[in-house]
């Protein structure tokens, strides 16, 4: 078993680090919340003072930051000098493609292993280590690290070289995006139109129109009952993040002159929806602003 040091164990990371320790890794952990890191250590992990202490102390170093600027941040201000030579670096946040890259080559230069390996699959996937794993690196670095990620997740799929994770998360929260407010749009529709939410969730869901937004995470109470929408869209994926995915998706699109014409409009629909209070609200909660206010 490997010593893991888990920088960033909150919402997401916490679960990750917590499967860990359930598979036998001896995990070091260092969130600045306090919170998140008294959890971790109540199911196992051991708190470390900072995060290159955590890192100089590692086989593995796992990143689970909000943004690029952190993780380059964390990288370049401590954790390439801390990490032994030999150590395997495992980023698992959602950045830019570029800096993913820049990263991966800085890695390379020193003498390190490194890969994007961003998630799909939310908090429940976390928690429950049923994750899907989008690897971006060179062939032997992913092999290092598969056997750690396979660990918190049910796929662990190699995308190609460094920055390739990052690509294939930001296109695939494109489509989610997207589909997400598609499928909300049908349900309001289909609501003014004198239809039965369940009624027409046991159609489309068996027809033409199904998807992921549809039988996993019906924007609608009732038909899919894990779904936040019976939560009154609480927890989950929150909009805010959905709408950080898919502006990353539509600056990598320009920086390529890649046409993402409904990608853009998705992002525009979720700038909206956080602007009017819903970034903390899980993004199935767009449904709310499609469907207007409530008449008076």
């Amino acid at each position: 078993m490997a010593s893991i040091a888990c920088i960033g164990v909150g919402n997401m990371g916490g679960g990750m680090a917590l499967n860990l320790v359930k598979a036998g890794h001896r995990v070091l952990a260092f969130d600045l919340a306090a919170a998140a890191l008294e959890r971790v250590v109540a199911g196992g992990a051991e708190a470390a003072a900072s995060a290159q202490s955590a890192a100089g102390a590692a086989d593995v170093i796992i990143t689970m930051l909000p943004a690029g600027a952190h993780v380059r941040a964390a990288y370049e201000g401590g954790l390439f000098a801390a990490a032994r030579p030999d150590a395997l670096l495992i980023d698992c946040s959602t950045i830019d493609v570029a800096t993913a890259r820049t990263l991966g080559e800085a890695a390379a230069a020193r003498g390190l292993a490194m890969v994007d390996a961003p998630v799909s699959g939310g908090t429940a996937a976390a928690d429950a280590g049923t994750l899907t794993f989008m690897v971006g690196g060179p062939a032997a670095a992913f092999a290092a690290a598969q056997p750690i990620l396979a660990a918190m997740g049910k796929a662990v799929i190699h995308a190609g070289g460094p920055g390739t994770g990052q690509a294939a998360k930001i296109c695939n929260n494109m489509i989610l995006g997207a589909t997400m407010i598609a499928t909300a749009e049908a349900f309001v529709l289909a609501e003014k139109l004198g239809l039965d939410a369940q009624t027409f969730f046991d159609i489309s869901s068996k027809a033409s129109g199904q998807s992921w937004s549809m039988t996993s995470y019906c924007p609608v109470p009732g038909p899919v009952p894990t779904a936040p929408s019976n939560r009154d869209y609480q927890g989950g994926f929150a909009a805010a993040l959905m709408l950080k995915d898919l502006k990353l998706a539509c600056e990598a699109a320009q920086g390529v002159g890649a046409s993402v014409p409904m990608g853009a409009e998705a992002e525009s629909l979720y700038q909206l929806f956080v602007n009017n209070g819903g970034a903390f609200t899980d993004f199935s909660g767009i449904i709310r602003l499609l469907r207007g206010p409530d008449p008076a």
